[in-house]
């Protein structure tokens, strides 16, 4: 019997139940902030047609998230001149996209195919916490993608 078989205290066991509902709370308008900042960046300008056709929503669905970002700080709306950011709009932007790249690239050092590593980090950036992002970040900074490679060339054990 190992760890895993062990039901944990209903405190402990709550808490992952509780920070996942957070989590998925969120991810709309993780998603939605991150689009918009990666857009912005790109030179172009962020329009509801433009994040409608890149979430595959309807544009009634973005007019309904542009409404509750914009009640909750994080976009401002110009007419005829698209969606920005705020500041604290672009301050989420930013601990998504680090987020984002170390989940990546930790799966990309695993040997995870670039296509499957960015899609599955689409997911996985939003539910993972602070202590495990910074033990992905050191596995990846003590050469995780290196071992990987010689533990996948020595075969199985």
């Amino acid at each position: 019997m190992n760890s895993f078989d062990i039901l944990p205290d209903a405190e402990t066991h709550s808490e992952g139940f509780r920070a996942n509902r957070a989590a998925r709370q969120n991810v709309l308008v993780e998603d939605y902030v991150e689009l918009i900042a990666d857009l912005l960046d790109e030179g172009q300008e962020a329009r509801q047609v433009d994040l409608a056709e890149r979430l595959g929503v309807s544009q009634p669905t973005v007019a309904k998230m542009l409404t509750r970002l914009t009640d909750e700080g994080f976009v401002a709306r110009k007419p005829y001149r698209g969606i920005f950011l705020t500041p604290t709009g672009r301050i989420l932007a930013e601990e998504v996209r680090n987020r984002h790249r170390i989940v990546e690239a930790f799966l990309l050092a695993l040997g995870v195919s670039p296509e499957n590593a960015r899609i599955d980090a689409e997911g996985l950036e939003h539910y993972v916490g602070a202590e495990t992002l910074a033990a992905f970040q050191t596995a990846i900074n003590a050469g995780l993608s290196k071992f990987m490679t010689n533990a996948r060339n020595k075969g199985p054990l």
